[in-house]
């Protein structure tokens, strides 16, 4: 049985592709490509000759014993238009296909629009939520954005240039205005970077309408500042949920939630009580 190779390829720039991937692209059998028009560019570029089949969206289901039936003789490679497999792209069905059968399922790093999107914003990258792309129903956006509404993770989603302007003025009103970034075009030749409130950033694109690819990164609710009780109000809050039955050790970490306190600390007053 083979292996099945998830290879990222470049998200613009054809030199963003590993040595790694090259030689895998080059040694498996048969390569699946999301768009096999798109991928010949890239392996003409570098001379590769593996054969091509297409695999994407609309016949994913229809193409798999195809693919296991290659595995059986061989690995292939599964890549799509641009960035990993998978992400926003034809893939997942795959992989899981793979791994039910006991098939190695090996993805290598490479190219992705998110991560590159996300340190070249100016907004915190160490924890984040990837939305995939946005919904192009008003009510649809308002509703997503206001079940994050208090999230303090950094948001990342793919937008099209169409939708970029109205879908701004949607997260505005429901966001306020948040500090955010477009990322345009990465890694090719237009590729920039606006980055500021978001009502600064959609009057620049209202008046310079955007174009190609587009990753949108999105600031967190700002941390809520708790006000720390002084051990009066911390005796009396216990004093109430004592006296009502609750439990000591709940008491404690609930008035700890809310008063800033170490949920210890609570305990111990409470236990002298």
């Amino acid at each position: 049985m083979g292996i099945l190779y998830v290879v990222p390829t470049p998200i613009g720039n054809l030199e963003d592709i590993t040595l790694r991937a090259l030689r895998v692209l080059r040694e498996v059998s048969l390569i699946a490509a999301e768009d096999t028009r798109t991928s010949r560019i890239l392996l003409q570029h570098y001379q590769i000759q593996t054969p091509l089949i297409s695999y994407h969206e609309h016949n994913e289901r229809a193409r798999l014993e195809t693919l296991f039936e290659a595995l059986d003789k061989g690995d292939i490679a599964l890549i799509s238009d641009a960035g990993m497999p998978g992400i926003s792209d034809p893939g997942y069905e795959l992989v899981c296909a793979a791994i039910e059968r006991g098939i190695r399922v090996e993805p290598l790093p490479g190219a992705n629009a998110v991560i590159t999107a996300l340190v070249g914003s100016g907004l915190p990258p160490d924890t984040f939520i990837y939305l995939g792309f946005l919904p192009r129903k008003d009510k649809v956006l308002r509703e997503l954005f206001t079940r994050l509404e208090h999230v303090q993770r950094t948001l990342v989603a793919y937008e099209s240039p169409n939708r970029l302007c109205d879908s701004l003025a949607v997260i505005a009103s429901v966001l306020g205005d948040r500090p955010v970034c477009v990322a345009r075009e990465l890694s090719k030749k237009f590729e920039e970077y606006q980055r500021g409130p978001i009502s600064t950033v959609l009057a620049h694109f209202q008046a310079t309408p955007p174009r190609g690819e587009i990753t949108l990164v999105i600031g967190g609710a700002a941390p809520v500042e708790i006000i720390q009780w002084d051990e009066a109000a911390v005796r009396a809050a216990l004093q109430a949920r004592l006296a009502s039955g609750e439990p000591l050790k709940l008491a404690a970490k609930a008035i700890a939630a809310e008063s800033g306190w170490e949920r210890r600390a609570v305990y111990d007053l409470g236990s002298g009580e």
